[in-house]
């Protein structure tokens, strides 16, 4: 008998990439033409503990040069371009930067003689891959956690009509009123905010997990696995979502070359549903 299988991806579920979900199905910003999404987060503390997340996240930073963690930011991105679901990402360009961050990190931190001073780090600081469609839409994908910054996963969605960008939260849309510049979301909210946050919003941030998404995230699980429903995300996302890893590796090797993106679905990315 056959079963679902999906990955467990909550920044899917957060509130401002929610909202822009409904967004972009309303036709609000036009027809989407390019996205910028990341995993930007400073890291270097934890990668440098000898427990829990330290003792596996700063190992794959001497395994390879790639983009370690594209899925927090490309699965809310995915969505909106309705990738398998009428489009799908066709190639990778990906360049990284020079590794610098995890070894400054080291000499101010670490004492000499631990173990961790034999170690040689490969990931650049800065990987920023390129992503072209197959409808010719264009997707930024960027990581770095090894730098001093604030927490940023981009989420910008340009269409025709209008921009979104989060990191604070913010819209544009062709002629509205106050010229070219940035307003918030507040008259957005009551048409395009998420029925689950109508909804389960209160509990979500009440019982926490990630301001509510995590809590959001399982709730909308149960409530496929209780009714009947296919799992918002498949396991053909999954494996479009979690491919730049490795194809961002073999591009970063070989001189940021185009690498093509296997097609997971075998033709029925064509398919709206």
């Amino acid at each position: 008998m056959r079963r679902h299988c999906l990955i467990m991806e909550n920044c899917c579920y957060d509130y401002s990439e929610m909202m822009v979900l409904n967004m972009a199905r309303a036709g609000l910003l036009g027809e989407l033409i390019h996205g910028e999404c990341a995993y930007n987060h400073d890291l270097r503390e934890i990668l440098f503990e000898n427990r829990d997340e330290g003792l596996w996240r700063r190992k794959h930073h001497t395994l390879r040069d790639s983009n370690l963690y594209p899925t927090h930011g490309l699965g809310p991105m995915a969505n909106y371009m309705g990738i398998n679901r009428g489009d799908k990402f066709d190639h990778i360009v990906s360049m990284s930067s020079a590794h610098l961050g995890l070894e400054a990190y080291r000499k101010d931190h670490v004492p000499t003689g631990d173990a961790k001073w034999k170690e040689t780090y490969k990931t650049g600081d800065y990987n920023t891959s390129m992503i072209k469609t197959a409808r010719g839409r264009t997707i930024m994908l960027q990581h770095n956690v090894s730098t001093p910054r604030p927490y940023d996963r981009i989420n910008l969605i340009q269409g025709t009509k209008g921009i979104f960008r989060a990191y604070p939260p913010r819209i544009f849309i062709d002629g509205q009123e106050g010229g070219h510049a940035w307003t918030n979301l507040d008259k957005y909210k009551a048409q395009y905010e998420s029925d689950l946050w109508k909804k389960e919003g209160e509990t979500a941030r009440k019982l926490g997990g990630h301001g509510g998404m995590d809590y959001l995230m399982c709730y909308r699980l149960i409530q496929c696995i209780r009714e009947g429903l296919e799992p918002d995300i498949d396991v053909y996302d999954a494996a479009a979502w979690s491919v730049p890893g490795p194809l961002s590796e073999r591009s970063v090797a070989s001189g940021s070359m185009p690498v093509k993106f296997p097609d997971f679905t075998r033709g029925n990315w064509q398919r709206q549903r």
